[in-house]
């Protein structure tokens, strides 16, 4: 039987999705748990690779197992057998094809940072620390030109091996709460670091480095000199993934 189960995670105790030897990751502890739980060996499929300290809101993860155990008990067995910062949160039956990384439609990231003079031991690792206030209405200006479907050379990390630069971005939002910066992105896939280097970009904007219009000068030269820094992975969630059913 292949199981679809959506999974949350704190990442700043893993060194990512993927299994690494003799390093810590989120893949490695959910097969163990379904292994002690179960008594079975199995391998995920996660849609995506998330990297050491990002987290996720909901992962969705693939993987096919024999058990008496009920669907809906699923995570409640397995839970008890991981460590406190991953739990699964849903689990249901797939069709025997499904994969959760080639059939996922869209994903939505959410970055968060809060301003403040000192920095929170409570949010050290949930957030991104800035000490100014940046102008917001200006990075909402920026996102406008990222929305749509673009060669993103310029905001993946310098060494990218992949052949094909081009992605679409649906919807790109920057939201102000208080002393809280919310960025959320949603896209049908994204370049490694991609978003990290997105909101270092609006970021850039919004100190007034370069006009939001600049921002379409960036993604047309596809000069990853051009665009802002790699943002720490504390404030990058994996929020949510589309499917074709869903």
């Amino acid at each position: 039987m292949r199981y679809k189960i959506v999974v949350e995670y704190n990442g700043k105790d893993f060194f990512g999705w993927q299994r690494q030897a003799g390093l810590p990751s989120v893949q490695e502890a959910l097969e163990n748990a379904v292994e002690k739980a179960t008594g079975k060996t199995v391998v995920m499929t996660a849609s995506g690779r998330t990297d050491a300290g990002v987290h996720a809101l909901g992962q969705v993860v693939s993987f096919d197992l024999e058990t008496s155990i009920p669907t809906e008990k699923i995570p409640y067995a397995v839970n008890v057998f991981l460590p406190s910062g991953v739990r699964i949160l849903a689990c249901e039956e797939a069709d025997s094809a499904f994969n959760a990384r080639f059939d996922a439609k869209r994903k939505t990231y959410l970055y968060k940072m809060y301003v403040s003079p000192h920095l929170s031991p409570l949010r050290a690792n949930s957030a991104v620390w800035l000490t100014k206030m940046p102008d917001v209405e200006l990075m909402k200006k920026a996102a406008k030109y990222i929305v749509g479907t673009h060669d993103f050379t310029a905001f993946a990390a310098t060494g990218s091996t992949v052949k094909d630069f081009v992605r679409t971005v649906y919807d790109l939002t920057v939201k102000r709460e208080g002393n809280d910066i919310l960025l959320e992105i949603t896209g049908n896939g994204f370049l490694y670091n991609m978003v990290r280097i997105v909101v270092g970009t609006l970021l850039d904007v919004g100190y007034g480095k370069y006009p939001p219009e600049f921002v379409s000068e960036i993604i047309q030269k596809r000069d990853r000199t051009l665009a802002g820094k790699t943002m720490p992975p504390e404030g990058l969630y994996l929020k949510s993934v589309v499917y074709g059913g869903d």
